[in-house]
């Protein structure tokens, strides 16, 4: 949550500032604000979005360094006092801050009993006042910033300038991802790659526990415990970026999940590429880190993701299931990591995060290696987090995702997920005939994706009839539940009608009470097994009056179903894939006709690298 931009070099920053932060918006979007160097700190800062700040920055605003911040709120509401940078009380030190201050009331306590003035309710102004003072005392605003630290609980990814060191600025991440941009004579740093790769594709990503100092000549990094002693100076090798600033773009789309939904063919494509091999129908993904035996020792699948990763994640255990017969499950990390699981050396541990940041997931993660656990991860930012923490895994190769609701990394998880079905299943029992069976699915979702995207103006139509509800009821069973979560998923955040997700086999149970004409109900109804038991759920809703929007591969009986949409068939282990894509541009339609903000929706923000 939230988004840093740091800049020191020849240039003026605050330019290079909002743009940063324009490119970071998708991270918080409730306040923003900069501070550059230059005589002293210049501070401009605003509740509102970015656009917003950039109207009071005025053409005198001048340095050659700054910070700048974009928020999402965990202490204190939306407001220009509340945005950040927050300032020392002499107005000597600027703080930008990610992450959650556990003891932020503690301190601010003892601060305040030392005569400290707050003027903010939040937990990142504790910090300005912390390294402030200690600055005096200290030879560096590094050994500053480090004290400080010693005395915080909780997680950070900051950045820190001093006016009477305007040629260098303090990073420190611990929970929070900080990413450093190495340029020519000049020095980036932010919250994600995002901000940097229109100036640079040289990037270093610091661990927990790790401080740098950049200044426009380079960059120093150190790690070590910052509550013991001196911190170590250590080496960092540069990676290089694959992704440009033109993937940042909307590409002459209305909006950017529009952009991402129609991009799912060659996402998908590329998440396959490379990865099927047509002589032996298996799935090569050398990036698990291992061998056939040690793949066939494994007894079970526990998944782990937050959101929509956790959705994907429980049609993955449904594949892993049916293709490879090793009983699989998935969870929510945000619940895993807090029941003190047993971790059992028999059981592989699949993350999912899309950001390779989520707070909770990469929690999680190393509560499983710390246990001795062994964990493969599902990510799409190569280099992120939990792409370093993990034994192995399976990058996505989607792109830059910047709508806050995900859908093309969700596609791209779940044909992932059938890549390391398919490797298991064939390490396993899965037959020479069952392989190319699967092979030749994967080969075809590309092109069903694209046509079941060419219905676009008739989902843009019902999405118009079906908006009007306050709630809708999604319904699926077996394959079809975690579709029809992720389909309740995606209209709740971005169009913000109630929807709400259950097995349909568990209707007659409770929830067919609710089943009326004012409640419509989206159904998935694959073409599999379980055909006729659903369509005996239509008519059970119908004969209660409510209304039907059926997704499926064929048209129903007459009167089982209001509106229809027919998607293309594929091997019923892969249809899930093929189903969800709908139900996406059903959400995205159903927010534009109620005029929502489709790409930030209120109270949420990207990656969520807080609890």
């Amino acid at each position: 949550m939230c988004g840093i931009v740091a800049y020191v070099g020849p240039k003026d920053a605050a330019p290079i500032l909002l743009e940063g932060l324009q490119r970071l918006e998708y991270r918080g979007y409730d306040s923003a604000g900069v501070v550059v160097s230059n005589r002293g700190l210049k501070v401009r800062k605003v509740k509102g979005r970015v656009a917003d700040l950039a109207q009071v920055v005025p053409n005198s605003f001048k340095g050659k360094l700054g910070i700048g911040h974009t928020r999402w709120a965990t202490h204190g509401v939306p407001s220009d006092v509340n945005a950040h940078p927050h300032l020392s009380g002499d107005e000597r030190i600027a703080v930008v801050h990610n992450g959650i201050i556990e003891n932020a009331n503690e301190l601010r306590t003892k601060l305040q009993a030392d005569g400290v003035v707050f003027v903010s309710e939040t937990d990142t102004e504790v910090l300005a006042h912390l390294i402030a003072a200690t600055v005096d005392e200290t030879s560096t605003l590094q050994e500053a910033v480090r004290m400080a630290l010693k005395r915080v609980v909780g997680t950070y990814g900051i950045a820190v300038i001093d006016a009477q060191r305007p040629g260098e600025i303090v990073v420190a991440r611990n929970g929070s991802p900080i990413v450093l941009g190495i340029g020519e004579k000049e020095m980036f740093a932010a919250s994600d790659v995002a901000a940097l790769v229109r100036y640079t594709r040289q990037v270093v990503h610091l661990e927990d526990g790790e401080l740098a100092v950049i200044k426009a000549d380079g960059f120093h990094t150190f790690a070590g415990d910052t509550s013991a002693g001196d911190m170590v100076e250590t080496a960092k090798e540069p990676l290089t970026v694959d992704w440009d600033a033109g993937h940042y773009d909307t590409g002459g789309y209305e909006h950017y999940l529009l952009k991402e939904i129609s991009e799912q063919p060659e996402t998908v494509a590329r998440t396959l590429s490379g990865r099927i091999d047509e002589r032996f129908h298996v799935s090569h993904l050398g990036g698990l880190n291992m061998d056939p035996r040690e793949t066939r020792s494994f007894r079970r699948v526990k998944i782990i993701g937050c959101g929509s990763a956790y959705y994907s994640g429980q049609i993955g255990a449904q594949l892993i299931e049916e293709l490879a017969r090793i009983p699989a499950d998935a969870e929510p990390a945000s619940e895993f990591r807090y029941r003190n699981p047993v971790v059992d050396p028999d059981t592989l541990y699949i993350a999912i995060s899309q950001s390779g940041e989520t707070y909770d997931t990469l929690a999680a993660v190393q509560e499983l290696k710390r246990k001795g656990g062994r964990v493969i991860g599902i990510v799409n930012a190569v280099g992120s987090a939990i792409a370093r923490e993990v034994d192995g895994g399976v990058y996505l190769h989607a792109g830059p995702e910047v709508s806050v609701a995900s859908t093309k990394a969700f596609i791209s998880t779940a044909a992932a997920f059938a890549l390391i079905a398919l490797h298991f299943g064939r390490v396993h029992d899965l037959s020479p005939a069952d392989g190319r069976r699967i092979c030749a699915g994967l080969r075809k979702l590309p092109e069903q994706i694209e046509e079941i995207l060419k219905q676009g103006e008739r989902i843009a139509a019902l999405a118009q009839k079906y908006a009007g509800h306050p709630s809708i009821m999604f319904v699926g069973r077996v394959r079809g539940y975690p579709v029809a979560r992720e389909g309740a998923q995606k209209l709740k955040e971005i169009s913000y009608i109630h929807a709400e997700a259950y097995p349909a086999s568990e209707l007659k149970h409770g929830p067919l009470a609710l089943i009326g004409p004012e409640l419509p109900t989206v159904a998935i109804v694959p073409d599999d097994e379980l055909l006729d038991k659903n369509l005996t759920t239509l008519g059970e809703i119908r004969a209660r009056g409510g209304k039907v929007l059926m997704v499926g591969h064929r048209e129903p009986d007459a009167g089982l179903a209001d509106d229809v949409i027919v998607v293309p068939k594929n091997e019923i282990e892969l249809d899930p894939i093929l189903l969800t894509i709908p139900l996406q541009l059903l959400a995205y339609h159903a927010a534009v006709a109620l005029e929502r903000d489709v790409d930030k929706p209120r109270n949420l923000a990207k990656s969520v690298t807080v609890e």
